[in-house]
């Protein structure tokens, strides 16, 4: 049965189809930071919030500015002071049209006819209510919601703005009010005065730790909370929660008259005394919601009005909300608790967008098996990730290399031991009998000529050739000095060990690999711990002495092996060990520089060789340098944190081609 042939579907790039994520290019952002800091969950943190280059180059750190903006244009704009105007001009008007009616009714009826004489007397009623209306904006809406109206035109402007502070009381608590008080403005109150009794008890057995019954409530008043209505009643709390807070933000952001004026305006609006009463016991029963509300310092000129205040002290807070869900995801390098819809509806499908790709990125990282862990347990770095960072920093290493044109891999010794190559030589005792059949014959036939049987002698026999091989024992020790960091070498110093134990195990696994630490103290490090390495900022010193001391013990075990130190530090020794004790002193005292010096020489008669890279060439610094290199026989080299990689592993391959010349 034949294959079914595969199928591909192309289609014209119109810039809205994003490329797959490459796992290495996170990685390379990723490690940036980590061999920096030393900090896994910071390093993601950033990365996430700085974005990726290259089509994905806005990270949360960019969303979040862009809320800020929008926030700021907002603030920028409108005049809070405006909505008492607003109101206050509008019941100037109603007052004015109502006043304007009343007097009509009194020049239009003349004297002496009874019907006439009723009207009269109904608008000189009004007339007298109308002079006697308080001052203040409250007052006056009180006081007219007992008022017969006379202007029909004015009755309506004032009903609407009679549920417009109904409306603005009750979104003080719930999130679609809409149904709720277009039920009150046709008298429909009873069901409201149930459903808020029976919020308020399941709200008591709630905080008594009883089961509260969320589903029945639902069941009888969930057409009250809009469409789709909370699901569970820490959904419906958390609503409530943030409806206070936004009414409260408003207040908060008013001046205190102003504060005083609407909530007056806002208190038992809605027209029945059990039903304020409710609304009051509703109030006290949330107060462990604790809904402190922000306060926003509007500086605008444009003017608002009070349902769009609302609104507005909504968007307002839906941005906070925002900003926070942003940052947390940011500092819990976690983007699962981001809200997408209220992201859609503040940035648009962009920002979304923007998080789905920071989201593959954390997970091409995890597909590629880079990271491991989850948010509850924290990140870490797999040894392949770790593996895949310092055959990254290798891989940077030769190419400058190859930039250069410098040479850097080890022509292959002529020997008698190790692996086969292609090439012959003549067999000579004590080779191994590799025998290379066709040279052989072709030796004798060259001797005897085309004779038959071909009779073979001892000089005839050719055998492979065979690459000496050698094993090298090193320890590399990095100083941890503050210094290091301070000067910006640290991290280069960290991507070098990352390539030289990347070099080793790759290309040379019978080598042996040591990482040593020292700062005040000297401490053996595992190279998977490499990438977390911090430099020691709280205790001085740098103490070559224990370290050499330290590699002494470690190379100790290779009899047979070249034995070599690779240090690299920015500065002289200030440090060394007394009855096991740090002593730091600067400048380097007499004791440190001998008891550093009698370290070299312990390694020295152990066969072990010093070579030591430089990043700071002090005249001090080079003679106290070059005084370790007379007694040891190594080499010292300045370089600095760029180069360094470069002089590390070529001196290291190098040092092996000169071992195998010396076996030869």
């Amino acid at each position: 049965m034949s294959s079914i042939p595969n199928r591909h579907r192309y289609s014209e790039w119109d810039g809205s189809q994003e490329p797959p994520v490459d796992a290495t290019a996170a990685l390379d952002a990723l490690s940036q930071d980590l061999m920096e800091y030393g900090d896994l969950d910071w390093a993601l943190r950033n990365l996430l919030s700085r974005g990726m280059s290259g089509g994905m180059n806005q990270g949360l750190r960019d969303l979040m500015r862009s809320l800020r903006e929008s926030r700021r244009e907002q603030l920028k704009r409108f005049d809070l002071s405006s909505i008492m105007d607003d109101i206050k001009t509008r019941l100037d008007d109603i007052v004015a049209r109502e006043r304007a009616t009343t007097e009509r009714w009194l020049e239009d009826n003349p004297d002496g006819e009874f019907s006439s004489e009723v009207l009269k007397a109904i608008a000189r009623r009004n007339r007298d209510a109308l002079d006697a209306l308080p001052n203040d904006a409250a007052g006056q809406m009180k006081a007219l919601e007992q008022h017969e109206f006379l202007d029909t035109d004015a009755q309506k402007d004032y009903l609407a703005l009679l549920n417009e502070l109904r409306e603005a009381m009750t979104r003080s608590f719930f999130n679609n009010v809409e149904q709720m008080v277009q039920n009150l403005s046709d008298g429909d109150i009873e069901r409201m005065k149930e459903m808020l009794a029976a919020l308020n008890e399941m709200l008591v057995r709630k905080i008594a730790g009883e089961d509260p019954q969320f589903d029945a409530f639902m069941a009888r008043f969930g057409d009250m909370f809009g469409d789709p209505p909370p699901a569970t009643l820490d959904e419906l709390l958390e609503q409530m929660r943030q409806q206070m807070a936004a009414a409260q933000s408003l207040l908060n952001s008013m001046s205190s008259e102003q504060r005083q004026q609407l909530s007056e305006l806002m208190n038992d609006r809605l027209g029945d005394p059990e039903l304020n009463a409710a609304m009051r016991a509703l109030a006290k029963e949330l107060d462990f919601l604790n809904p402190d509300g922000a306060r926003y310092d509007f500086s605008g000129r444009e003017s608002i009005d009070l349902r769009s205040a609302l609104d507005l002290m909504n968007e307002m807070s839906e941005i906070d909300r925002m900003i926070d869900q942003l940052g947390r995801a940011e500092r819990e390098a976690d983007l699962s608790g981001i809200d997408q819809e209220a992201l859609r509806k503040l940035l648009g499908d962009e920002a979304v967008q923007r998080v789905g790709d920071l989201q593959q990125i954390m997970d091409a990282l995890k597909e590629a098996g880079y990271l491991r862990g989850d948010r509850g347990d924290g990140w870490e770095l797999t040894p392949r990730g770790s593996r895949a960072i310092g055959q990254r920093a290798l891989l940077e290493i030769y190419q400058r290399l190859k930039r250069q044109s410098l040479g850097n891999h080890a022509v292959p010794e002529e020997g008698r031991f190790g692996e086969r190559i292609e090439q012959t030589k003549p067999y000579e005792f004590g080779d191994p009998f590799h025998l290379h059949m066709p040279e052989t014959i072709r030796n004798a036939l060259l001797r005897e000529g085309s004779t038959s049987p071909v009779r073979l002698q001892p000089e005839d026999f050719a055998i492979y050739r065979s690459e000496t091989l050698t094993s090298t024992a090193t320890a590399m020790l990095v100083d941890l000095s503050w210094s290091m960091a301070l000067r910006g070498s640290f991290a280069s110093a960290k991507r070098v060990a990352l390539a030289l134990h990347n070099l080793i195990t790759s290309q040379y696994p019978k080598d042996s690999f040591y990482l040593i630490g020292f700062a005040a103290y000297a401490n053996q490090l595992q190279p998977k711990d490499l990438p977390y390495l911090l430099w020691d900022e709280h205790l001085l010193g740098t103490n070559m002495q224990h370290a050499l001391l330290l590699a002494e013990k470690l190379l100790g075990k290779h009899s047979g092996a070249t034995k070599q130190v690779i240090m690299i530090s920015d500065g002289e020794p200030t440090a060394h060990l007394e009855d096991g004790e740090s002593i730091f002193a600067y400048p380097p005292t007499p004791d440190t520089l001998r008891a550093t010096l009698s370290a070299v020489k312990r390694c020295t008669k152990k066969g072990i060789a010093i070579n030591t890279f430089m990043l700071d060439a002090g005249d001090y610094l080079r003679a106290f340098m070059d005084q370790i290199a007379r007694i040891n026989g190594g080499r010292v080299f300045y370089t600095d944190s760029e180069r360094l990689g470069e002089y590390i592993l070529v001196d290291y391959v190098q040092h092996k081609k000169t071992s195998l010349r010396g076996r030869g």
